[in-house]
């Protein structure tokens, strides 16, 4: 990666409200420093995208202020930001040529033709469509035409560039494929990127850290490993990834690790995250890729269960089982040849180490 050239961005103490009343923003405190590529991820109504929209300037803060490079700019207009935008509908003018549309930014900051051209063929190099140029944006593709978008983003050479759903129209493969580009086109010039998505995958794949929404507030803000390996309360389990739930309440404390007896009695071994108390209620989170089908003698947790279905995904089946009354209990065995005696209906056991569990706020 090259030297980072990007804004730090700051958010301090923002709310946001529409009517006066509600808060669509919660007392936002979040520093980008430059550089970095943070992905704001949440479900719809979270939050995440009015957040994008108050530091692009399309909408005011209701409280507190935002910084770019340190100075505040509540009060200034968006045009005057310097702020490169994607958005999902790619927004690209229909009667121009693709070298049109990219120099439309450059004309309005009133760069000469000549350095116009220059930056025009250097940005299309950038998203490999150098041969483009002469093309109106009905003759390309979705794909191309979302490069074109991210092209006259950054034709400018801004310090930060958001983008706000960019690829939520694309076909799955499609969309795979420039999760990569823009990750490699980021890492390529160390511009600041500030990126809105409903979509876990893309947030995993594509981000230095990934700030975790819902209900107005920040649940976590982390890199995404940690988001998936450590979430800090259910919801983040719940939302990033696969993940399966056990309900019960705690007994016993040791060190980082708690007994939690789960309501249908039985006792499993897991990780202590935000459980607090003997007796309170909680919520196990395990992943599907850590539990084991046919367990290691030294697993803390063997339980068993009922195999309920069976699905053959290729590189993996794809066990649901009822297990501790949980009929969508879900185990990822990779497909390594074993020839396993799995079937519908059959008792089987099943284990999992105590810090693969993380005891997590209850939930219904």
């Amino acid at each position: 990666m090259i030297e980072n050239r990007g804004a730090s961005v700051k958010y301090e103490n923002v709310q946001k409200s529409y009517d006066g009343e509600s808060l669509v923003v919660k007392n936002l405190n979040l520093d980008i420093p430059p550089g970095e590529f943070l992905t704001m991820l949440g479900p719809s109504g979270s939050g995440k995208t009015t957040c994008l929209m108050m530091l692009a300037g399309f909408e005011p803060a209701t409280y507190g202020e935002i910084y770019l490079n340190e100075k505040p700019i509540n009060n200034v207009p968006p045009h005057k930001r310097g702020i490169g935008m994607v958005f999902q509908n790619y927004a690209l003018f229909p009667h121009m040529t693709v070298a049109e549309n990219l120099a439309f930014p450059l004309q309005l900051r009133g760069m000469g033709r000549s350095e116009q051209e220059e930056k025009v063929k250097r940005a299309l190099d950038m998203v490999q469509l150098g041969d483009f140029g002469s093309r109106r944006p009905a003759q390309l593709s979705g794909g191309q035409q979302q490069r074109v978008a991210v092209a006259r983003a950054l034709v400018f050479d801004p310090e930060l560039v958001l983008m706000d759903e960019p690829l939520g129209a694309l076909d799955k493969q499609l969309r795979e494929q420039m999760q990569y580009e823009i990750k490699h086109i980021h890492d390529n010039l160390g511009v600041t990127v500030v990126y809105v998505t409903h979509d876990q995958t893309e947030a995993l794949t594509m981000s230095d850290r990934v700030a975790v929404f819902n209900d107005g507030i920040v649940q976590q803000l982390s890199e995404p490993s940690a988001l998936y390996e450590d979430p800090k309360n259910s919801f983040v389990a719940q939302f990033i990834g696969e993940n399966n739930k056990l309900s019960g309440v705690a007994t016993e404390f040791r060190g980082d690790e708690c007994s939690v007896k789960l309501d249908d009695g039985t006792v499993i071994i897991a990780d202590k995250v935000n459980v607090e108390n003997v007796g309170d209620r909680t919520t196990i989170s395990l992943r599907p890729e850590r539990v084991e089908i046919v367990p290691a003698a030294d697993h803390a947790n063997q339980i068993t269960g009922v195999i309920e279905e069976l699905i053959y995904l290729g590189d993996h089946i794809r066990v649901r089982m009822n297990v501790c009354g949980n009929n969508e209990f879900v185990v990822k065995v990779r497909n390594r040849g074993e020839r396993w005696d799995l079937h519908e209906g059959k008792t089987q056991t099943i284990g999992f180490a105590a810090g693969d569990c993380k005891a997590l706020d209850p939930v219904a």
